[in-house]
């Protein structure tokens, strides 16, 4: 197993260390693109390509972008939906930001000619 791989199995999202304190009282949003989001079909196996698009107003916390770049690999040998990588990304992330707002747009490369893109946004919760 190389480097990589290991880290990313052993990867836990839920450790303190991922996330930093907010220095800024201020709002701002942060916004982050993901392009290279990888899980599997779940009835196929088949390999499923998104780009992540999030954006939040932090509040006490933010994420850290390796912490992030690991949590988002990590999707890429499980066996998910569509739907389901999605809200599982924006349900852990709010939990552990706390942000003042978030937003998920999940945009699922074409397969079969299915065009998929999930939204899915703190504000009309």
């Amino acid at each position: 197993m190389k480097y990589g791989e290991k880290e990313i199995r052993e990867f836990d999202i839920e450790a303190e260390e991922n996330f930093w304190p907010n220095e800024h009282d201020k709002e701002y949003t942060i916004d982050i693109e993901l392009p290279e989001f990888m899980c599997r079909c779940p009835r196929s196996g088949y390999p499923d390509f998104a780009t992540m698009h999030l954006s939040y107003v932090p509040d006490e916390k933010v994420i850290e972008l390796k912490a992030l770049k690991l949590y988002i690999n990590s999707f890429m040998d499980r066996y998910i939906s569509h739907e389901n990588a999605a809200n599982e990304i924006f349900d852990t992330l709010y939990r552990k930001l706390t942000p003042r707002r978030m937003k998920l747009v999940a945009d699922f490369n074409p397969r079969g000619n299915v065009h998929t893109v999930i939204t899915i946004d703190s504000e009309t919760m």
